[in-house]
């Protein structure tokens, strides 16, 4: 594997997505809802204003869960399919360049194309909110960004994932966004369907297993876990045991969730 290779093929990358503006786009978006839901989260208990890090933290956990994921899909949904469509991948493996070295550059700069993203919108936004809340907060908001950072590439690797297992565009934007609404919006609702039948009956002892199936759950538990009072208005404290909680193990299961879809790319990709 030359890394010099991968290297040319993720600069590539980057560059495009700086050429199109599109950094500068999502850390607009970012740094826009970033403020607006760290000033209005908590709205719904009748305050406005800037709140302790714990509350921002858990207005911007529900932000970055709708938002992160399905940015992170459409990106790189067609890395590879929209170049096997265009007949350029053909081109660009007819040259001394392995596969997996292709597949690796492109999500390398795919990957730091979000990261720059990610850093520059939510830092801005910490940039305000460290002036409003102080320097102790700065130490967990820099946790939380560091874990949007991470979610987001748990599902560029899978959007990696639907690009080389897709036929064309069209299927894997399909799959792209069928997979967003399954993470983001289905799986814990199957989960709460599962408790709600059971009329309390369960056996919860395997929850924190089916939790840490879904990376946008490992997520807001690796955010959320840490606030008592938060915890309780999420419900985790009923369903995830403490002994599970420790942020190294949390953020080990949402590295493997970036290797794991890329691993299963690698071995399609022939």
């Amino acid at each position: 594997m030359e890394f010099g290779q991968i290297a040319v093929i993720a600069g590539k990358e980057f560059r495009d997505r700086l050429r199109n503006r599109w950094v500068l786009a999502v850390a607009a978006v970012f740094t826009v809802f970033a403020l607006v839901i760290a000033y209005f989260g908590a709205a719904q208990q009748g305050a406005v204003g800037w709140r302790n890090i714990d509350v921002t933290i858990a207005s911007l956990v529900s932000l970055v869960i709708y938002l992160v994921p399905l940015i992170a899909l459409i990106l790189g949904y067609d890395a590879i399919v929209a170049e096997r469509e265009r007949g350029s991948l053909d081109l660009l493996l007819s040259m001394p360049i392995t596969r997996f070295e292709v597949l690796l550059g492109k999500f390398a700069g795919l990957a730091g194309a979000l990261g720059v993203a990610t850093v520059a919108g939510f830092g801005l936004a910490g940039v305000l909110l460290f002036y409003q809340l102080g320097s102790a907060a700065l130490f967990h908001y820099g946790g939380f960004v560091l874990s949007a950072f991470l979610l987001s590439l748990c599902f560029l690797s899978l959007a990696v994932m639907v690009s080389v297992l897709s036929a064309d565009r069209m299927r894997a934007s399909g799959i792209a966004i069928a997979l967003w609404f399954f993470y983001v919006l289905v799986y814990d609702l199957l989960l709460l369907g599962v408790l709600v039948v059971s009329e309390g009956k369960l056996n919860l002892n395997f929850f924190p297993v089916l939790l840490m199936l879904n990376p946008a759950d490992i997520f807001r538990i690796l955010n959320i876990f840490g606030f008592e009072d938060v915890q309780r208005l999420y419900g985790l404290a009923t369903v995830f045991p403490e002994t599970l909680a420790d942020p190294w193990l949390l953020g080990s299961a949402m590295v493997f969730w970036i290797i794991a879809p890329l691993g299963v790319a690698a071995w399609r990709f022939k």
